[in-house]
């Protein structure tokens, strides 16, 4: 079963939903209308039409995997309309003199991997995760792992941008403006957020065709903060998974090989393989079951299970693209470095799917991603470690039931949106309510880690994923924030592609304003007091255990203890 359509209408308007059901109902995004441009001058007309009727407008792809509202132009109003590129992806063209490729903006990252590849070359940075399109790649800062070459960002390997911006009158309307290495501008728009206008096409570089040899080893976490560094310096893609509760970490030692090496292994990530619906849907029934009667050791037999299996099967690396038989594996560039087989499950199987899809009731999670100067990551892996044995390993069981924490490496970039030195970047998910007023087992020590990350050490929120907290103050942490600004004022003067969701993300105009009742356990706001909590299901609003000045809500015998 592949995943829903994110755009769907009736006669009363075109309701976009995110892919994951964190926001899936009629209430949070509908707009009059959506199109669906087949062609770069469709795609002109479409903004013409916003632009000369003052409508909001933002672009979506057929994936919509971007976890804040950025896609969305307004909560509900009858003059914003949707721009599609699902049906703007039939263009890639391959330069391979000139080491370089161009697509339409709603190309999805796979066939542009795939067609690179049938001409013998590479696209060396591209994201994990293969459900996303150019466009919204390039729009959201996604990346992969690498502090080699331009790095594992792919934004810093794009060599040009067509956009269409809004225009005056005497010039349509809108118009196509071309950006290429020599555009200082370029640098605004490799990350803009979808808020300088629609991205119609995208050139990046490439390199030579090339293999990449993968073997997991599997050791302890003593020595994480001393050993990043040098683990990033020596494997060109290398990465990092951190399983605390198991007091384990799994090193991706992981480099570029001749392409006469023998093997055609392939990268299929457990994570982003299809899933019968009762097996999630089982392992949604577990955990809301321990969450209920607050059970850790529950959540800690499903972590060590799941650890244990992905052991096993080498995280779903297989040798010559069927079963994993040992390490090393090997194989092409285009098969190691993203996955995402869920996304073409048969549409006659509805009894399989992503693990997420909320059609199945799965898998429902947070997902937090802090990008860390290098220098700050080793003082963060050391306040966790402090946080785990001040609260029992126990009670980070819940992050190891999905990847632990990935640690990941980027590259300083250009993009005024981008890093400006060379970062770790951390991901871990962890178990969301269904219902937002419900609050969570353990809740208090992700709000202590989510703290220390964002303002204890100052990282920085990936653009597509993370709570409203994290986004706090973040123009400040970019020193070129007020350049991307500068650049949205010449390519989009009437706000046309802002709404009420971007102004949240980058200004913080809701996040701390006036804080309701429950805010705190969606992360739309950090506590001050108890009732941003849930007092009446026992949880009050606390200073952390590690990070004092972190104000967390965690459950309590009593609102005095």
């Amino acid at each position: 079963m592949p995943p829903k359509n994110p755009i769907q209408c009736d006669k009363n308007g075109c309701y976009l939903y995110n892919s994951y059901g964190v926001w899936n109902d009629r209430k949070t995004c509908r707009v009059a209308a959506a199109v669906y441009p087949t062609t770069e001058e469709e795609l002109r007309l479409a903004v013409v039409n916003a632009s000369k009727n003052e409508l909001k407008v933002k672009v979506v792809s057929k994936f919509s995997h971007t976890i804040p509202k950025l896609a969305c132009p307004a909560a509900r109003n009858e003059t914003a309309l949707l721009i599609s590129t699902e049906l703007y992806g039939s263009r890639v063209d391959v330069d391979v003199a000139n080491l370089a490729v161009t697509a339409d903006a709603g190309v999805g990252i796979r066939a542009l991997i795939d067609a690179v590849e049938e001409k013998g070359l590479s696209l060396v940075a591209a994201p994990y995760w293969e459900g996303a399109s150019v466009g919204g790649v390039i729009s959201t800062g996604a990346h992969g792992s690498s502090w080699w070459g331009n790095g594992g960002a792919v934004h810093d390997h794009v060599i040009g941008v067509r956009l269409i911006v809004a225009a005056k009158e005497t010039e349509g309307f809108a118009k196509v403006v071309n950006l290429n290495r020599s555009d200082v501008l370029l640098n605004a728009a490799k990350v803009s957020l979808g808020m300088l206008g629609v991205i119609s096409k995208v050139t990046l570089s490439l390199e030579p065709g090339f293999k990449r040899s993968i073997t997991l080893n599997y050791t302890n976490d003593d020595r994480i903060e001393d050993d990043f560094m040098n683990h990033a310096k020596e494997y060109e893609f290398g990465d990092i998974q951190w399983y605390p509760s198991s007091h384990a970490a799994v090193y991706r030692y992981d480099n570029r090989v001749p392409l006469n090496m023998e093997g055609d292994g392939v990268n299929d990530f457990v994570g982003f393989q299809s899933n019968f619906a009762i097996i999630s849907k089982s392992v949604r029934a577990t955990e809301k079951t321990a969450e209920d009667t607050r059970n850790t050791k529950a959540k800690c037999i499903l972590a060590s299970s799941f650890f244990t299996y992905k052991k096993l099967i080498a995280n779903g690396l297989k040798n010559n693209n069927l079963i994993f038989t040992g390490y090393p594996v090997i194989g092409h560039q285009g098969k190691m470095q993203t996955s995402g087989s869920c996304l073409y499950s048969p549409e006659a199987r509805v009894d399989t799917a992503c693990a997420w899809d909320p059609r199945i009731n799965g898998l429902f999670f947070y997902e937090t991603t802090a990008i860390f100067p290098a220098n700050k990551f080793a003082d963060f892996i050391k306040d966790v470690k402090k946080l785990r044995d001040v609260v029992e390993t126990e009670k980070f069981c819940g992050v190891d039931i999905y990847n632990g924490f990935l640690i990941r490496f980027i590259r300083r970039s250009e993009a005024y949106l981008g890093q400006s030195e060379d970062s770790v970047v951390v991901d871990f998910n962890y178990y969301r309510a269904d219902e937002a007023s419900t609050p969570r087992l353990n809740q208090d020590v992700w709000e202590e880690v989510e703290q220390m990350a964002f303002f204890k050490h100052g990282a920085k929120p990936h653009w597509a994923k993370n709570r409203n907290v994290a986004f706090l103050d973040v123009g400040k942490k970019y020193p070129r924030f007020s350049k991307f600004l500068e650049a949205k004022k010449v390519f989009d003067p009437t706000n046309l592609f802002s709404s009420e969701w971007s102004d949240e993300i980058l200004f913080a105009k809701s996040s701390e304003g006036a804080k309701e009742d429950g805010c705190g356990l969606e992360g739309r706001c950090i506590c001050s007091e108890d009732r941003h909590c849930s007092p009446g299901n026992g949880y009050f609003c606390r200073s952390g255990f590690v990070y004092s000045e972190a104000r967390v809500c965690r459950h309590s015998s009593s609102a005095r203890s």
